[in-house]
């Protein structure tokens, strides 16, 4: 059988990535986005008081 063997030092990972998807949407232009996706951009009102959050 082998000995185990014990690591002195801690291991280090390296990660290369983005760290904002692509398809993530700003908070700020959430409520435009929201709208548009729905297709209720008509409703003025409710876009009004849900800017108002």
């Amino acid at each position: 059988m082998e000995e185990s063997r014990e690591c002195k030092v801690p291991a280090a990972i390296l990660a290369i990535g983005t760290a904002n998807p692509s398809n993530c949407v700003n908070q700020d232009n959430y409520p435009n986005f929201l709208f548009y996706v729905t297709n209720t951009q008509h409703l003025t009102n409710v876009k009004e008081k849900f800017f108002a959050f």
